[in-house]
């Protein structure tokens, strides 16, 4: 399982560990992942995403992940969550 985001496309970051007497170590920065359920309202069904605790807060500001989805960039999303936006906008077209 890969350490990125489904939603933000957010992963892993490279940095140093800066110790007190100044020396440098590389280290990796993880993303806070979370595995989650998230409802869509208008698919009426449950999703499992594993996503970071930012992209939590985002699909919770912005009112659901319906709505999350709707202004998200395809670039970002995951395959898994692509074909979640797709049945989406698809669901929406017929409405």
């Amino acid at each position: 399982m890969s350490r990125v985001c489904e939603l933000s496309g957010k992963g892993p970051m490279t940095g140093n560990t800066v110790s007190h007497a100044n020396n440098k170590n590389r280290r990796r920065f993880l993303p806070n992942l979370n595995e989650v359920t998230l409802i869509s309202d208008v698919l009426g069904q449950s999703f499992k995403l594993r996503i970071s605790a930012a992209a939590l807060r985002t699909v919770d500001h912005r009112g659901g992940l319906d709505a999350f989805l709707a202004k998200a960039k395809d670039d970002e999303l995951s395959t898994k969550a692509l074909k979640i936006k797709k049945e989406l906008t698809k669901a929406q077209a017929e409405a």
